[in-house]
């Protein structure tokens, strides 16, 4: 049967029956892909989020279904579908989601365990963090390999108390869990660029200038600059921009 999608009938009897297509491939044939479908249906079309939230959850515990993990880490993240938000909650699905190798579950969990600041409830923990944070750029995920070079950038302190952000001169005598390292924070930052950062090509242009992590270069500096240009365009027009390719 195919359906006129300029008819407004025909476009809610298009959206019933696949609800009920999502409904029969989930409960039925068991399909954890068809019920991540069904989860997004309820989310997108129905806006109805318990429902949603609870198939999302119920697909990751009972089928580990990467994809729905991180879904409902969001939702417990957020509140959404749920009589409150829960940070604990939100990093278990995060956590499973990574261990499912979900690149985004992986950034998503590491950042929560290395994140400082008034409102964190999850109980910072930067070495098993780290390593979220490194399967997830190892994985090609742009704003691990992002974040993490910003963590070489800087340093890890083992007491942000500590940190001087206006005075390094000061930072010198302090623990650090992780030493600032700048030729690991440039190869972190380049591989972030070459995934389509516009942050991390304009560390790398910042980097090239300075002669941070790498020689000194005001041609590359000049190239990285544009590029982070170019992608910013590209993502103001919101089409996708690969690295170094231009607009089709």
């Amino acid at each position: 049967m195919s359906y006129d999608l300029k008819r407004e009938e025909e476009v809610k009897q298009f959206t019933e029956n696949l609800g009920i297509e999502y409904r029969f491939g989930c409960y039925q044939e068991k399909k954890p892909e068809v019920c991540h479908l069904l989860a997004d249906y309820l989310e997108a079309i129905k806006k109805d989020y318990k429902k949603a939230a609870t198939v999302y959850k119920s697909n990751c515990d009972d089928y580990n279904y990467s994809k729905s993990c991180l879904k409902y880490g969001n939702y417990a993240m957020m509140g959404r579908g749920r009589d409150s938000a829960d940070q604990n909650e939100a990093l278990k699905y995060f956590e499973k989601g990574c261990e499912l190798n979900d690149p985004v579950s992986c950034l998503h969990a590491g950042v929560m365990l290395t994140a400082t600041g008034p409102g964190t409830t999850v109980q910072r923990d930067v070495p098993k963090g780290y390593n979220y944070l490194k399967k997830s750029c190892d994985q090609n995920d742009d704003k691990a390999c992002h974040y993490l070079a910003g963590m070489y950038l800087t340093g890890v302190p083992k007491n942000p108390k500590e940190y001087n952000p206006h005075n390094p001169e000061k930072n010198a005598n302090i623990d650090f869990l992780i030493r600032p390292d700048m030729k690991q924070a440039f190869k972190l930052a380049l591989k972030g660029c070459e995934l389509g950062n516009i942050y991390a090509c304009a560390n790398v242009s910042l980097m090239y200038k300075k002669g941070d992590g790498v020689e000194q270069n005001l041609d590359e500096s000049k190239r990285y600059f544009q590029i982070a240009q170019t992608l910013q365009k590209g993502h103001e027009t919101g089409q996708t921009l690969q690295f170094q390719q231009g607009l089709s």
